[in-house]
C-alpha cells in the first residue's frame, strides 16, 4: 500500500521530467499544517540552480502536475514552496485501505537486510545501573522496528566478562567473600569485595601482585580460578535476566568478550601479515596517517606485555559477525564517548576487506536533577533494577488513586505496564543524542508526552468499545494473524464519513504512521515515532472531546468506531515498536 507521501512525490516527479527539470529537493510533510499537509522545495532548489524566479518554476511545475485525485489545487507559498492540502474524500479511501491492512499500511523493506545489533553489553559482576536503559531501550526499539520492516536481525548482547577485574575479584573471592551476603544478595557483594581488593592493591604492592597472578592463572585455565569467573559470570546473568524480565527484552546471542578469546592471537598474526598492523616500541599498533581526525591515534591491538585489549576483542567480533553469522549490516549502540573507538575498528575492518556496512549509534547521558550524572548520595551509579522496581511502585500508587476496585493481579500488571512504558518512553521520545534529566513527576504523568498518556488514549478507546458493548478485537501486537480483513462488529464501515474537522485531521494523522515508521532508522531516532504517537494521542483527544461516538446515529456511528479502534491499533502497534505496552484499563 502506498502513502500519499509516495504518491505525491511519484506525481511530482513526473511533473518535473514534463518540466524539463532534473528531479529536485524532497517532499515532506507540512511543517505548517495551515499551508496544507505536504510540501516541496525542489522549485527553490531548481530556482537557485538554474538563476530563475523560484515561484515561476513551480508555477511550471505546477502545469503539469496532476494530482486532482489526491489533493485540492496546490498552492505555491513564500519563495517557491509548492504545498499541498488532501481532499477529504481521498482521505476517507485511504483510512478504509488502512482499516482493513494488519500492517496499518507499514510496507516491508523492498531490500531487506540482514542485521546484528549490539546493544545493552553490562558487564559481569556489577548490577546494570541506570545508564544503561538508553543503550538497551534504543537497541530494543530498533530491533522491533528493523524486524516489522522486514529486515533479518539478531540481537547481541556482547557482555564485558573478561578482563583485568577478574584478577581482583578472584583475589577478594579467595581472601575476603562473606558466602552468607552472596546467597542473600550476590552482586553487591561481589562489587564489596571487589572495590576492596581495589583499594588494598592501590596501597599494598604485594596485594596488586597477588591480583595479577590470579589474573595469568585465570588465562592460563587454571581449574579453580575459572571456576570462580564461572560462578560470578552466571550470578550476574541471573541479575541481568531480572531486568530484562522486567523491560521485556530478550536477546538471540550472548557473546561476551571471552567468547573471542582463542581467536585474539590470530586477528594480530593476521593483521601483521597483511601489513595492516606493525611492531611499534613493543606492542602490536595500527597507524591511520591519512586520516586526519586518527593521524595521532593509533589503535593499539597488543600491548608491550603481550595482553590483548578491547580493540582485538572487537576486530574479533568483527570477523564473527560477517564471517560467521553472515552479517550484511552492523550496529553498535553504545555511548558517546566510544565514537573514536569505532572509528579505528570499522577502518580496520575496511582495510581487511569487510564490505558490511557498519554503524555506531551513539547516545547521550541521564541526568540526575542536578544536571549532573545521575549518582546515589554515596556517588555511586544508581542500580537499574531499583529504578524499574521503583517505576511500577509509583505506579502502582497511581492505579490506587484512580482506579482502586481493580483486583489484587490486575493491578500488579498494570503497575508494571504503567512504570517500565514510562522508563522506556522517557528515555525513546528524546534525541538519542540528548543529555536528560530523570524526573520521576514528569514520566509518570497522565499529562503531557508520556506514556503514562499515551497508554491512557488507548484504554479511553477500549472503554468506548465496553460501553457499546461491541466487540473490537483484541489483537497480539507483533503476529498478523486472527484480524484479517476486520472480521468484526466494528468492521461493518465500508467507507469513513469524515465530516468534523477533528476527525479529518485524526484521519489524516493515522495516515502518516507509515511514513513515519522507515524514517525511524534513517538516523536512528524513535524519537520521530514517539513524537508522532504524542500527537495522534492529542488528535484522538480532541476528536473524543467535540465529535460524540456511541450517540451518533448511523452509518455515522459505525464510522466514528471504526477510527477509534484504527486508532487504538495504531497506538498499540507504535508503543509495540518502542517496547512499550498498552494496559487495557487504569
Amino acid at each position: 500500500m502506498e502513502t500519499f507521501q509516495t504518491l505525491l512525490a511519484k506525481r511530482l516527479t513526473g511533473a518535473l521530467l514534463k518540466s524539463e527539470f532534473l528531479d529536485a529537493g524532497e517532499l515532506t510533510q507540512a511543517t505548517d499544517p495551515r499551508f496544507g499537509d505536504y510540501q516541496t522545495n525542489a522549485a527553490l532548489i531548481l530556482g537557485k540552480q538554474r538563476a530563475e524566479n523560484s515561484r515561476a518554476v513551480a508555477e511550471k511545475i505546477l502545469q503539469n502536475l496532476d494530482v486532482a485525485d489526491l489533493s485540492e489545487s496546490p498552492t505555491v507559498a513564500g519563495a517557491g514552496f509548492i504545498n499541498f492540502k488532501l481532499r477529504s474524500d481521498s482521505v476517507s479511501k485511504k483510512t478504509a485501505e488502512l482499516f482493513v491492512d494488519d500492517r496499518l499500511g507499514v510496507a516491508r523493506s523492498t531490500s531487506p537486510k540482514k542485521i546484528v545489533i549490539d546493544f545493552g553489553s553490562p558487564n559481569v559482576a556489577k548490577p546494570m545501573h541506570v545508564g544503561h536503559i538508553r543503550s538497551t531501550a534504543l537497541g530494543d526499539a530498533l530491533a522491533r522496528i528493523a524486524t516489522f520492516l522486514g529486515h533479518e536481525v539478531i540481537r547481541d548482547n556482547h557482555i564485558g566478562d573478561w578482563g583485568t577485574q577478574f584478577g581482583m575479584v578472584i583475589w577478594g573471592w579467595k581472601n575476603l567473600l562473606n558466602r552468607e551476603a552472596l546467597q542473600r544478595d550476590p552482586l553487591p557483594e561481589i562489587v564489596r569485595i571487589y572495590k576492596e581488593t581495589n583499594a588494598r592493591s592501590t596501597s599494598d604492592p604485594k596485594v596488586r601482585e597477588a591480583c595479577r597472578q590470579e589474573l595469568v592463572k585465570l588465562q592460563a585455565g587454571d581449574k579453580e580460578n575459572t571456576d570462580i569467573w564461572n560462578e560470578c559470570v552466571a550470578l550476574s546473568m541471573r541479575d541481568f535476566e531480572h531486568v530484562y524480565e522486567l523491560l521485556d527484552i530478550h536477546y538471540d546471542i550472548q557473546c561476551g568478550e571471552s567468547f573471542y578469546n582463542d581467536r585474539l592471537a590470530g586477528v594480530v598474526d593476521r593483521l601483521l601479515k597483511s601489513k595492516i598492523a606493525e611492531v611499534s616500541e613493543g606492542a602490536i599498533v595500527v597507524f591511520f596517517p591519512d586520516i586526519p581526525e586518527l593521524a595521532d591515534k593509533p589503535c593499539i591491538i597488543r600491548k608491550s606485555d603481550g595482553g590483548f585489549n578491547y580493540a582485538t576483542s572487537d576486530i574479533a567480533t568483527v570477523d564473527y559477525r560477517v564471517s560467521e553469522l553472515k552479517r550484511d549490516t552492523v550496529w553498535y549502540v553504545v555511548g558517546a564517548p566510544q565514537t573514536l573507538h569505532f572509528k579505528q575498528i570499522f577502518e580496520i575492518a575496511r582495510r581487511e576487506g569487510h564490505k558490511a556496512d557498519f554503524r555506531h549509534i551513539p547516545f547521550g547521558n541521564i541526568l540526575g536533577e542536578d544536571r549532573k550524572l545521575m549518582k546515589t548520595r554515596s556517588g555511586e551509579n544508581v542500580p537499574l533494577r531499583q529504578v524499574l522496581e521503583e517505576a511500577c511502585a509509583r505506579a502502582r500508587k497511581i492505579i490506587e488513586e484512580k482506579n482502586p476496585s481493580l483486583s489484587e493481579s490486575e493491578k500488579i500488571d498494570i503497575a508494571q505496564t504503567i512504570g517500565i512504558g514510562a522508563v522506556k518512553y522517557a528515555d525513546l521520545s528524546q534525541y538519542r543524542m540528548t543529555d536528560y534529566v530523570f524526573s520521576w513527576d514528569k514520566m509518570l504523568a497522565l499529562q503531557g508526552n508520556t506514556a503514562p498518556y499515551l497508554q491512557n488514549a488507548y484504554v479511553r478507546i477500549r472503554s468506548i468499545f465496553r460501553k457499546a458493548d461491541v466487540a473490537a478485537p483484541v489483537r497480539g501486537v507483533g503476529t498478523e494473524t486472527g484480524i484479517s480483513r476486520r472480521q468484526s462488529a466494528v468492521a461493518t464501515t465500508q467507507k469513513f464519513i469524515l465530516k468534523d474537522a477533528v476527525e479529518i485531521v485524526l484521519a489524516k494523522r493515522l495516515c502518516q504512521f507509515a511514513e513515519i515508521v522507515p524514517q525511524v532508522l534513517n538516523d536512528f531516532r524513535p524519537n520521530i515515532l514517539a513524537n508522532y504517537l504524542f500527537e495522534l494521542a492529542n488528535n484522538f483527544h480532541a476528536f473524543y472531546e467535540a465529535c460524540p461516538v456511541l450517540k451518533s446515529d448511523e452509518p455515522l456511528r459505525g464510522s466514528r468506531l471504526s477510527l477509534c479502534d484504527l486508532t487504538g491499533r495504531i497506538l498499540q502497534r507504535g508503543l509495540d515498536l518502542l517496547g512499550i505496552k498498552v494496559p487495557e484499563k487504569m
